[in-house]
Formats: structure tokens, C-alpha cells, sequence
């Protein structure tokens, strides 16, 4: 496999903020990331922009912001956002809709589909580099790692910005409910060219087939 560096990295997860002492306290089980719907600020944008966002969109804008401040990443700079579940809480809410009233509301609807959270980061921030979103083959991340860093290794790219997110699945699913119900959010910088700082990968068994291993590999 052809080496690929990842640098820039943010995350974001309820209990744990941007603290990075506290990362490195989960990174040794001494805390655990919180089952609850908390969600970044996002203070730095439009009061009107972040009303009506759900907890994994605001979690996306965030970790992508700190990006962009932490890097000197172009807004041309192709983004590839990975998910489990999308907009699971909106979903349900749609889902509902359609059973109980036989409607669905458009302000609903245009905020519950798959790209939201990436899609309301790139009106945020202005990045004009386009973005894919891809929902892992069986749950196993690492499939998604390798469909979003094909284009580093066939010379196509020179980076891209990695992002993923989910959102706490409510109680109401029930059973149906995950066993790694998680909320939690990180983006990097994925290069073919080695940078300051950078994470060497030249093993996709680093990645994992879950977005927790692979965010344990890159903290510790």
C-alpha cells in the first residue's frame, strides 16, 4: 500500500469538548464519552444558521472548523464525510410524519437527508471543493476509510479532508439501538505528501471497522 500522512486532527464528543487532557484521559478508560444529546456551541456562526440544527450537524460544523483553523487547508479541498446513521433522530421524527399525519413537512425533510451535516459546513465556512458521503458497507468503517482515500492512492488527489459523525440514537428505537451508541465527531487531513506533525498509515489494519478504533489510533 502506497503511504498516506494524516495531520490536522479534531474531534468532538459530549463530556469531552476539545479538552485534550480529557481525550487523553479516554484514550486510557479513565473517561468515557457521554450518552447524551449535548452539542458544540458553534458561537462563531449565524444565530439563525445553528437553530435548527441536529447534535451530529452541529458536531460536523465544529470538528471542521477547528480544521480549518488549525490547518492551512484550501477551501478547494475535496471533503469526504462518513456516517452509520445519518440524521437518525430526524429520520424518526419524518418517519412518524408519514405514519401518523401521511405528510411530510418540507423544513423537516430538507434537514433530515444524509449530507445535512456536511452540507451545512460547507455553507458555513464557504468551502467550495465539493464533498461525498458514504455510509459504510455493513457498518465497517474501515470500508469507507478505503473508498475515501482511493483517489490519494491512485494520484487523483493530493488530499482530502475526512470527516465523520453520528449522533446518539434516542431511546425511542429501543432495542434497536446500537450497542455502540456513541456520539461523537472528528475530521483530519488525509495527503499523499508527508507534513509537519503528520500520522504515517501504511496499514488499513490501523483504521479498524469501527470510527472508534481508528480515532484511538490517531489519538494515541
Amino acid at each position: 500500500m502506497k503511504e498516506i500522512y494524516i495531520s490536522g486532527i479534531t474531534k468532538w464528543a459530549p463530556g469531552l469538548a476539545d479538552d485534550e487532557n480529557l481525550w487523553q484521559s479516554w484514550l486510557t478508560g479513565d473517561v468515557q464519552i457521554e450518552q447524551i444529546k449535548e452539542s458544540p456551541k458553534l458561537e462563531y456562526t449565524d444565530p439563525l444558521f445553528r437553530r435548527r440544527l441536529s447534535q451530529i450537524t452541529k458536531m460536523t460544523v465544529h470538528v471542521i472548523h477547528n480544521l480549518l483553523g488549525k490547518t492551512n487547508v484550501s477551501k478547494e479541498t475535496k471533503i469526504v464525510f462518513i456516517s452509520l446513521r445519518g440524521e437518525i433522530e430526524r429520520e424518526f421524527t419524518i418517519n412518524k410524519g408519514i405514519i401518523e399525519d401521511g405528510m411530510i413537512l418540507p423544513a423537516g425533510f430538507s434537514l433530515s437527508v444524509f449530507n445535512t451535516p456536511v452540507s451545512s459546513a460547507t455553507l458555513a465556512f464557504g468551502l467550495k471543493g465539493g464533498y461525498s458521503v458514504l455510509y459504510p458497507s455493513e457498518n465497517d468503517f474501515s470500508q469507507a476509510f478505503k473508498t475515501a482515500v482511493a483517489p490519494l492512492l491512485a494520484g487523483t488527489e493530493k488530499e482530502i479532508i475526512l470527516v465523520y459523525a453520528d449522533e446518539l440514537v434516542p431511546d425511542f428505537y429501543g432495542d434497536k439501538r446500537p450497542s455502540e451508541n456513541i456520539p461523537l465527531a472528528f475530521a483530519c487531513l488525509i495527503s499523499s505528501q508527508k507534513k509537519d506533525n503528520s500520522i504515517e498509515l501504511d496499514d488499513f489494519s490501523d483504521v479498524g471497522k469501527s470510527p472508534v478504533e481508528f480515532l484511538r489510533f490517531l489519538v494515541k
